[in-house]
């Protein structure tokens, strides 16, 4: 059986689609490919960034559901989402940029040998910036043509995830045995696991930790991450494995950008496996991807109602000028 081959996306929850959106497209620098709505619940919005193609393994995504409360960070939740840089000069940028416009970051640390630089938006949600200088492994996507941050300094793509959990051997046991990953390092309570071709692209680092109470989900939390696989044929057989280990699971799904597979691996974790296509180029032209609200034709026929229940929101850049610094 074929080894997933990385991460897919990673979904998390926020206070303000409009916030979300701002920090994202304009600090972040990364390409809003789809505005639309949580099949699940329609009324909420669902954001997708990625790279310039909307590119399997890059995008990170939002829900927004309408009263949520604050999350709460603690054991048992992916804890953090990593985005790939080019290099360490890259950090050195972005530590600059983070600086100017006021966005709370940790410094540059390494761990891994890899350098690596941690900061969180306006929900306290936990991200990092992780260079690709020594990488290898699962290529890397391409930065937005024409967002904001210069494309040597941009952001490329999702790296590792991190993971809390308060039962590292058990959480270990489920990701080499169900998911195949492979331990490859271990720094205290960090364990590095990764899949495929391996590298930032194909990485979870699992936290061992006891003392911090359990996570609780809310805005400013991750919902989800999803792992790579190639098409539905290989779906179905994760889906065989999944039935073989005894996992409770969603089944088939059909997202129309991808097709998924949803199952929970641990307390509180929620993995999702996503084939790499067909994504987000389909339906819109790529000069103004993202800036309509995009519906998948099982809701097209819904589309007067769901425009009247989210309000709108401003995302059109084809007409601005975003001068790089």
């Amino acid at each position: 059986m074929k080894e997933l081959t990385g991460m897919h996306h990673v979904t998390a929850i926020t206070s303000s689609a409009e916030k979300n959106y701002e920090f994202f497209t304009y600090v972040l620098g990364m390409r809003l490919v789809k505005k639309t709505v949580n099949q699940d619940d329609i009324k909420t919005y669902h954001l997708f960034f990625a790279d310039d193609k909307g590119s399997a393994g890059t995008d990170m995504t939002f829900f927004d559901f309408p009263g949520i409360p604050k999350g709460q960070h603690g054991t048992n939740e992916i804890a953090k989402t990593s985005f790939r840089v080019p290099d360490n000069k890259a950090l050195d940028y972005w530590v600059g940029r983070f600086e100017r416009l006021n966005v709370k970051h940790h410094g540059i640390k390494e761990r891994f040998g890899k350098k690596r630089l941690a900061f969180t938006d306006f929900d306290d949600q936990q991200y990092e910036l992780v260079s690709d200088e020594t990488n290898e492994g699962v290529a890397a996507g391409t930065p937005w043509q024409n967002g904001p941050v210069p494309l040597e300094y941009a952001i490329t793509g999702l790296g590792p995830i991190y993971v809390r959990v308060d039962n590292v051997s058990q959480f270990k046991e489920m990701l080499e045995k169900v998911l195949m990953f492979r331990e490859i390092d271990q720094d205290g309570a960090f364990h590095l696991f990764e899949t495929g071709e391996g590298g930032n692209g194909a990485q979870i680092i699992v936290e061992y930790n006891v003392i911090l109470p359990p996570a609780r989900q809310g805005y400013g939390t991750v919902h989800h991450a999803a792992l790579r696989v190639d098409d539905r044929p290989a779906l179905e057989e994760w889906i065989g494995r999944l039935d073989q280990f005894g996992f409770q699971h969603s089944g088939y799904v059909d997202r129309h950008f991808f097709k998924s597979l949803y199952t929970r691996v641990a307390p509180q974790i929620l993995f999702e496996f996503a084939t790499d296509g067909p994504g987000f180029m389909g339906d819109e032209p790529y000069e103004t991807l993202g800036e309509k609200l995009s519906l998948p034709p099982m809701l097209e026929s819904q589309r007067e109602e769901i425009e009247k229940m989210v309000r709108p929101i401003d995302t059109v850049r084809s007409t601005k000028d975003m001068t790089k610094e």
